[in-house]
């Protein structure tokens, strides 16, 4: 996975998962990702999702708020 071929707003789950376990340092698979993208509602038809949506998401979980 080359950095010139990711886009932040058309990740899939395995890319993201990747990008974050590197963050991280920790385990994070892309079934994992690809569960908070479905409750958010956030995936597209082509599979892929917006980092940052993603990222709104998990902040508006974490305070309790929704991030929209």
């Amino acid at each position: 996975m080359s950095a010139e071929s990711l886009k932040i707003t058309a990740l899939t789950p395995f890319q993201a998962a990747q990008i974050l376990a590197s963050a991280y340092r920790r385990r994070i698979d892309a079934e994992q990702v690809r569960e908070v993208v479905e409750e958010a509602q956030i995936i597209r038809a082509d599979g892929t999702f917006s980092l940052i949506e993603y990222v709104a998401y998990l902040a508006g979980e974490v305070t309790g708020g929704h991030a929209d």
